[in-house]
């Protein structure tokens, strides 16, 4: 008798109906732990798209500073892109913008496309910098009114719009802090 048992409890070919109900549960938990809902997803593609454009106005701010040249943001709402610029002022006064050098950008120019996957939903609007498309800092990482002078720029604004939530991007005068704060409309 004894050795029929120990052949019963060595034989156990298949699993009992509780142990296949807890391996779904926990399956099913660790789904939806690790699954991001759809929603969620777009959320996060406006926080990447707000948090690259921040990180390249303070990269444009700083490697004015660092090269001692003028650098611009040149934003193109139309084609939901912008451009970091290297700006050379002539002697006549012609202001040329040469995009700078970005390994994983388009034809190695530093371009950020908003349309592009990881930023898919993300629209930047209401662009405004003294009445411009352009931010520009000079050789101490200043914002200024425009490629050739030094007249200090005012308190510039743009809008990174997604399909559950708006941040305004703010740029201000003479020291160039960027300000973010997520709002419930555009101007």
């Amino acid at each position: 008798m004894h050795d029929q048992a120990a052949n019963m409890l060595s034989r156990r070919d298949g699993y009992t109906l509780v142990e296949m109900l807890l391996v779904i549960l926990i399956l099913g938990i660790s789904g939806a732990l690790v699954i991001p809902h759809t929603s969620q997803a777009r959320v996060l593609r406006i926080h990447a798209a707000v948090r690259t454009l921040v990180s390249d106005i303070t990269y444009a701010q700083t490697d004015a500073l660092a090269y001692q040249q003028r650098r611009a943001l040149i934003f193109d709402e139309a084609a939901n892109t912008y451009t970091v610029a290297e700006i050379t002022v002539s002697t006549g006064g012609d202001v040329t913008y040469t995009p700078l050098f970005y390994a994983g950008g388009p034809s190695g120019q530093h371009v950020v496309d908003f349309n592009s996957g990881s930023f898919d939903g993300a629209h930047i609007r209401a662009v405004d910098f003294d009445g411009d498309g352009v931010l520009i800092f000079d050789e101490i990482g200043a914002p200024v009114l425009d490629a050739a002078t030094d007249a200090a720029a005012s308190l510039g604004t743009l809008y990174i719009e997604g399909p559950m939530s708006i941040f305004r991007i703010d740029v201000t005068p003479y020291t160039g802090q960027v300000v973010v704060q997520e709002v419930d409309a555009l101007p």
